[in-house]
């Protein structure tokens, strides 16, 4: 099943309900002949009640199917994912983006 991804811009802040997240990264990881896209992003959660933190993550929307295909409406390029759904390959990826990226939070869409 493919889906469609729209690439964020670079280092432009994206407010969210408490705070902020900028996409520092984006990049493509060879695995098993294909290749994975992923970005790296920081986020900022500023809370009143609790204080302000921040943390690193990891955002794996999937298998490149077709890069930068088409633009949306606002410019931004597109391109079509296909979700990674094998508990192995989920696995097997999660572990070389731990090694790449230690002490982020890693998330396979």
């Amino acid at each position: 099943m493919k889906r469609q991804y729209v690439h964020l811009p670079l280092g432009q802040d994206v407010e969210f309900l408490a705070g902020y997240y900028t996409i520092i990264e984006e990049g493509r990881l060879p695995y098993d002949g294909r290749e994975v896209l992923y970005t790296v992003g920081q986020a900022k959660v500023e809370a009143s009640c609790c204080g302000s933190a921040s943390f690193h993550f990891i955002n794996v929307p999937g298998y490149v199917v077709t890069w930068h295909s088409h633009r949306d409406a606002k410019g931004a390029p597109v391109s079509e994912i296909e979700p990674i759904e094998a508990t192995e390959e989920r696995l097997a990826i999660r572990g070389m983006l731990e090694e790449r990226y230690p002490a982020s939070l890693i998330d396979l869409c």
